[in-house]
């Protein structure tokens, strides 16, 4: 028998968690021949919701599914994880400035990573989906100087799916003919996305979509914009779309890339494209065996370098403001 895969998802009673649960159960994540057991770790205030979908999950009679455990103890919830899917954070409440909001979130994140440090397997792999999820990514890697810092990555693959999405629109053709697309920078509306080296089949995206007015304006403001744009249409923010991104990524941080082809993944920066060390930060990669790899040596129009210095400039703005906190990151 295949040993099951731990996976712990903090936050989650919310409505990332709801969609996500499922589709990691029914092997969605990890493939159809992988048991798994989940931890679901909640606040106090929202164990009982919690314990009504771990409930669901058992009448799913999932097949891959071996284990449920609901808890409000961060010990608890990361002992033995081989993935943490870190969805639950502060969100920006009525009086709240950024700086309370960034001191809240670097409590619960502090506290998350130094349970995984301590708690977690040897090959724990952590994906921060709360808001801002780079520079939490960043706090929760600083709690567990243990982990790799490789490990700790910010999601942005809800972005760079919703790039995938306009660019398979805009040209008619299904999104899998898209590749070679990167989203720089940071979960914000400072991020980046590049489709200058991107393909539609085999064609240069500016070839396919001969509307440069287009790809260099409503294009990246869509993007960028995507998130407040679903909240003003549905009252709430994105949850199905980042469930899928969270499976997506880690899909391929498990099993491996599509040859040919590379994703956005947001993990601190050693320097590469001169970023600050340091900083988790949305870049090109490829994934196999378990590993990450940098796609290097990507020529920036002026026009990216311009937008890329404003996202490095908005990410070193949290990272002060934490630091100004008396947390080092």
């Amino acid at each position: 028998m295949t040993a099951p895969i731990r996976v712990t998802i903090t936050g989650a009673a919310g409505a990332i968690g709801y969609a996500l649960l499922f589709r990691i159960a029914s092997g969605a994540m990890f493939g159809s021949q992988q048991p798994v057991e989940l931890r679901l770790l909640e606040i106090p205030q929202a164990v009982d919701a919690a314990a009504g979908t771990a409930l669901e999950l058992s009448d799913c009679a999932f097949p891959l599914l071996r284990d449920v455990n609901v808890t409000d103890d961060a010990g608890t919830a990361f002992d033995g994880s081989n993935y943490a899917l870190l969805v639950g954070a502060m969100p920006r409440k009525q009086g709240m400035d950024r700086a309370d909001l960034l001191s809240a979130n670097a409590a619960i994140f502090s506290t998350q990573g130094r349970a995984i440090g301590a708690r977690a397997a040897d090959n724990v792999r952590v994906l921060v989906v709360g808001n801002p999820a780079n520079t939490n990514a960043a706090i929760a890697r600083a709690a567990a100087p243990d982990v790799p810092a490789e490990r700790f990555h910010a999601l942005m693959r809800l972005d760079h799916n919703r790039a995938i999405g306009q660019l398979a629109q805009r040209a008619a053709v299904a999104p899998s003919q898209v590749r070679k697309l990167t989203v720089w920078g940071n979960h914000s509306n400072t991020q980046v996305p590049d489709i200058d080296h991107a393909l539609i089949g085999d064609r240069a995206v500016r070839e396919c979509i001969a509307d440069d007015a287009w790809l260099d304006g409503p294009f990246i403001e869509c993007v960028a914009n995507r998130g407040a744009e679903i909240i003003r249409a549905r009252g709430a923010s994105s949850a199905a779309s980042a469930a899928s991104a969270v499976i997506d990524h880690v899909a391929d941080w498990h099993h491996g890339t599509a040859t040919n082809n590379w994703v956005t993944v947001a993990r601190p920066s050693q320097g590469e494209y001169g970023v600050p060390e340091g900083l988790v930060f949305g870049m090109p990669a490829t994934a196999s065996a378990g590993e990450w790899h940098t796609v290097e040596g990507l020529e920036w129009s002026d026009r990216t370098r311009a937008a890329i210095a404003r996202t490095v400039a908005d990410l070193e703005g949290e990272r002060d403001a934490v630091r100004e906190l008396g947390i080092s990151i």
